[in-house]
């Protein structure tokens, strides 16, 4: 597999956390673009990255940048995803992809008719336990899978001008923490036929608590929950009739879990057992593809990702979740 040069788009928190996985792989990280030129500068030199563009388009127009890593808010993430891709460049966009399923379509149709790789950075998906879980389903180990449930809840500030507060920049416990157990559920069964969907707002608008429950149509059962402002296990557990699978918390990132048989027999444990966060194991995935021609991606498809964004505009609609600038039609 040939590596590719990447780019990262965005200074941030999450950017300066895969920029850090990205080292651990040792893959080639050629440029850096912040909207200012200071920004770039200082992340260029944190990391030791050749060249910092003070814009999006420089970025868009660097020669060496076979695929960016699209990191800003996710209001932000269509206009630069859309840019790159008429460049000819390769995108991985952090999660959420885009703010609503109208966006995410654009972004596949326009990579499918450059001939790029739009995918979506939704690092759970690639970690070596969940591909290990997604083995033990496929096996039929649990028998008759039967209902999942997850949770991400964090005890987030609750300051109103706080990005994760402010509903301009895409804010709210959806975006950010209830698409971890959301494209967890999709995973496991796949499109639900019915969502039912629960939230508390806080001043700002923004949903600070969201509550899902998902069926299917052979009679699966999936629940969700979500918190920015209280902090629980962060535990999920897959429920089959011979058999469970509870994972740990935190369960979306570096942990463990156990398969338990109805009479309490332990019939595997598994550890999880890397360096760093697991951010690079999502951009090994998408040059992988790259490198086999395969732009549609496999693990996360990107129209699953598009479902997925579809299932989230069904939440927002029955929560009055509407951000700035969408028409309510």
């Amino acid at each position: 597999m040939t590596a590719l040069r990447w780019g990262i788009l965005a200074t941030g928190g999450i950017a300066h956390s895969f920029m850090s996985d990205l080292r651990l792989a040792e893959r080639e990280v050629v440029a850096v673009a912040s909207r200012t030129q200071e920004s770039a500068d200082a992340f260029a030199s944190e990391f030791g990255i050749p060249r910092a563009h003070g814009s999006w388009a420089d970025l868009a127009a660097d020669p060496d940048v076979d695929i960016v890593y699209i990191a800003t808010p996710h209001p932000q993430h269509a206009e630069p995803a859309l840019m790159m891709i008429e460049a000819g460049k390769h995108v991985l966009i952090e999660k959420a992809f885009t703010v609503n399923a109208a966006e995410a379509a654009q972004i596949g149709d326009a990579a499918a008719a450059k001939g790029v790789l739009a995918m979506e950075a939704m690092w759970t998906r690639y970690l070596p336990h969940m591909i290990r879980i997604r083995e033990i389903l496929a096996a039929g180990t649990l028998g008759e899978v039967r209902s999942l449930t997850a949770d991400h809840t964090q005890s987030i500030t609750a300051d109103p001008t706080h990005r994760l507060n402010a509903l301009e920049l895409g804010g709210g416990a959806l975006l950010d923490l209830g698409i971890y157990p959301i494209s967890f559920t999709w995973d496991v069964f796949g499109r639900p036929d019915r969502i039912l969907a629960a939230a508390r707002k806080m001043e700002t608008g923004a949903d600070e608590e969201l509550a899902t429950i998902f069926t299917y149509p052979d009679g699966q059962i999936a629940t969700t929950f979500s918190s920015s402002r209280t902090k629980g296990r962060n535990t999920a557990t897959i429920l089959g009739t011979d058999a469970r699978i509870e994972i740990a918390g935190v369960w979306y990132a570096k942990t463990s879990f156990q398969v338990i048989a109805n009479d309490g027999t332990v019939l595997e444990s598994y550890e999880s057992d890397y360096d760093g966060r697991g951010l690079y194991f999502e951009a090994l995935a998408a040059e992988r593809l790259v490198a086999a021609g395969e732009l549609g991606g496999d693990i996360l498809t990107i129209d699953e990702t598009v479902a997925i964004m579809a299932c989230l505009d069904e939440i927002r609609s029955q929560i009055g979740l509407v951000y700035p600038g969408e028409s309510t039609d």
